[in-house]
């Protein structure tokens, strides 16, 4: 049962809650990350922030799941909202998905706050048999009371659809004069990810743009070091298993000053 909220939202931007001691913890120390700093996914900050201004401004908005591959920069985003947008009265709350039954209390505790909230869930999946799942799509849509204007979920994940889906799903679906239609089982993995009315899909990066990256980070190394740079940047994705912007981070906490 969650505690009554006494965060001083006025000043404290976030907060992630404990389900131990049953609150919310205020976040002190939080990651500066700007969009300036996120390369290669100027379609979907656009789409994010327009969304989000309109949650801003009290018109019609829709919950976000944020899905794709890894270190393509889905947090990121979260993160660059926050920075953006808090000296608007934006606010996130971070809640894990193992504490997902204690989402009604959290959004109950701050429904009649003046700001305007991001339930953020990061790295969002659910195993099979897991029924945590249900109360957020309680939250979101389904139960009697309507979810309130100030709150919204933006989730990521690296599943389209938060469930595991199985080769044998499908085998209850049909057709009927040319219309596909789905068993139970389909049905329910995608009543979820259905409720979230703005998906944005991020994907692997080629080596152009792993590049692109590489030399931002890497602004003050002389052109006579680039290839130097490139070739160690590309040898540290491999070893990495692929590019992305999360690797190309890395390379950079590694090797900065090296060149």
């Amino acid at each position: 049962m969650a505690s009554e909220v006494t965060i001083d939202w006025q000043h404290i931007p976030a907060a992630i809650w404990r389900t131990r001691s049953g609150a919310l913890r205020p976040v002190s120390n939080i990651d500066s990350i700007r969009f300036a700093d996120l390369l290669g996914i100027d379609r979907q900050i656009a789409a994010i922030k327009k969304n989000t201004e309109r949650f801003i401004a009290g018109r019609p908005t829709n919950n976000a799941l944020l899905w794709g591959a890894r270190g393509t920069g889905k947090s990121s985003i979260i993160k660059a909202l926050l920075n953006e947008y808090r000296a608007r009265g934006l606010r996130v709350i971070e809640v894990e998905k193992s504490d997902m039954l204690d989402l009604p209390e959290i959004v109950d505790s701050v429904r009649d706050q003046p700001f305007h909230y991001i339930i953020y869930c990061d790295d969002l999946s659910f195993d099979e048999g897991e029924s945590t799942y249900k109360a957020m799509k309680s939250v979101m849509e389904g139960s009697i009371e309507l979810p309130p204007d100030n709150i919204l979920i933006y989730a990521t994940s690296n599943r389209r659809h938060l469930l595991p889906e199985y080769m044998d799903d499908n085998d209850q679906s049909r057709v009927s004069k040319t219309e596909i239609h789905h068993g139970e089982a389909v049905e329910e993995k995608i009543s979820l990810s259905d409720r979230f009315g703005l998906w944005l899909s991020f994907y692997p990066i080629d080596q152009p743009g792993y590049l692109d990256m590489i030399d931002a980070l890497f602004d003050t190394v002389p052109e006579e070091n680039r290839e130097a740079l490139h070739k160690e940047a590309i040898r540290f994705a491999l070893a990495k298993g692929g590019r992305s912007g999360r690797a190309a981070r890395q390379f950079f906490n590694a090797c900065s000053g090296d060149f």
